[in-house]
């Protein structure tokens, strides 16, 4: 076998012609995980030729067996493929980045100017049609997922257990990989996955990386490369949250929200839809870090900006940090007013970096390891059955947004006629006419604006 294949291959494609394709892709991942992976494809294996098709697909259903976003850990995964660990770290980094200052500007406009009526018309738009994509994304995973009854009943008893029991959104992840592991023992035939797949049309002609190229040295499996990066990502974790433990104690916002946040990092099997119920328990109702109503908006400002909509955290680590006592009592006698924006500015800084830490550590570690036990039913069974589980969990997802969005004073109060037209109409075009979520936010924000006139 030629070990030098690899080495000559990725030289072709020179680092600074992959940097500026990543940052331009931060700028342009618009559609949720869909429409990355389309762009990532359409532009890596159809017209540069970057990689083969069969290469990028084994890639992604690599990536769908973790936690994460999968989009951005695909992204990660190519450019670590290519350019080694550097790479890997450009391309995961520049994903989230341009997201990541946008949404910091997008949330402290939100926060100064959202009562001005031109900002709350788009709002009062846009949030009934957020109401019909969470439903379309319990669709679409569920056309994909529940292939048989035991899934079905998988995902029914989800909906119950977070609907009318209030279980913990970890309890059901839990439960699900249980019940997906005997499964997979008793009745593999039920509990089988198949690979996502990305858009038809394979590439024309060979590819830089094709399907016969090696697997180059650095993402072959090796113990001691193993450990070594484990130790590395640890030390990362916990440079930062000893920092905060010393700076704010265990209780401080900082502190909290940093734990939090690596905890929905690992539960984010099935995209960042799945766990939104476990941000909203925790940030709503646990912490009351921000309101329903804000929880909605923030969501409807993630389906607004490029990168991975797990991005909302940001968003809710904006307003916990605006709104928190204790972290504007640190910024305040230094900074003034503006030690508000600062604050809140830090702790989505710092949840973004808790929130994705983990999907680096996955990539850059256990990528080799996890790649060799691909397909094998054992690891595949209980994602099966989790995926099963987040279908229910989103439906009750889109019920909690129906309710705060067409009785907003309470089911006691007046029902919103016009948002709940504005949810219908963005459904069909969503499940009937397959408009996309960006032209469905956009006439749905020019619909809510015409009501606000209107009134």
């Amino acid at each position: 076998m030629n070990n030098d294949a690899p080495a000559a291959a990725s030289a072709t494609i020179p680092f600074g012609e992959a940097l500026r394709f990543w940052l331009k892709l931060g700028f342009i991942s618009f559609g949720g995980p869909a429409g990355q992976i389309a762009i990532m494809h359409g532009e890596l294996v159809q017209r540069r030729r970057w990689i083969s098709e069969r290469r990028f697909l084994h890639a992604l259903n690599y990536c769908m067996l973790l936690p994460g976003p999968e989009a951005q850990q695909l992204a990660t995964y190519i450019g670590w493929l290519m350019h080694r660990t550097i790479g890997g770290l450009a391309a995961g980094v520049l994903f989230v980045l341009p997201s990541l200052f946008i949404l910091i500007g997008l949330s402290w406009l939100y926060l100064v100017f959202g009562q001005q009526p031109l900002v709350a018309g788009r709002f009062y738009g846009i949030k009934p049609a957020v109401t019909a994509i969470v439903l379309h994304a319990a669709w679409r995973i569920g056309s994909r997922t529940l292939t048989n009854a035991w899934l079905w009943a998988i995902a029914i008893a989800a909906f119950v257990a977070i609907f009318a029991l209030r279980a913990p959104f970890p309890a059901i992840v839990a439960a699900a990989a249980l019940i997906g592991a005997i499964g997979g023992r008793f009745l593999p035939q039920h509990f089988g996955a198949g690979g996502r797949t990305a858009n038809k049309g394979a590439s024309s002609g060979p590819s830089l990386i094709d399907d016969h190229t090696p697997t180059p040295p650095h993402a072959r499996f090796h113990p001691a490369r193993l450990a070594r990066v484990l130790a590395v990502g640890a030390l990362l974790w916990l440079a930062p949250m000893a920092a905060l433990l010393a700076g704010v104690g265990w209780a401080g916002t900082y502190t909290q929200m940093g734990w939090f946040f690596t905890k929905a990092a690992l539960l984010t099997f099935g995209g960042a839809y799945a766990v939104l119920p476990y941000v909203y328990q925790g940030a709503v109702d646990h912490f009351a870090w921000l309101t329903p109503t804000q929880m909605i908006d923030g969501l409807a400002l993630g389906e607004t900006t490029p990168g991975p909509l797990i991005m909302v955290v940001a968003f809710v680590a904006f307003v916990g940090g605006w709104q928190s006592a204790d972290v504007q009592a640190m910024f305040a006698p230094w900074l003034g007013p503006d030690g508000m924006f600062v604050g809140a500015a830090l702790a989505a800084v710092l949840v973004t970096w808790f929130t994705f830490l983990p999907s680096f550590v996955f990539i850059l570690a256990g990528g080799p390891l996890v790649e060799s036990t691909h397909g094998q039913l054992k690891f595949t069974a209980p994602l099966t059955a989790i995926t099963a589980a987040v279908v229910g969990v989103i439906l009750n997802l889109a019920l909690f947004f129906a309710q705060h969005v067409l009785w907003p004073a309470g089911f006691d109060g007046r029902f919103e006629w016009p948002a709940a037209l504005i949810a219908v109409t963005a459904a069909l075009a969503l499940l009937r006419f397959k408009r996309g979520v960006i032209e469905v936010i956009g006439a749905s924000a020019v619909a809510g604006l015409a009501i606000q006139w209107i009134r």
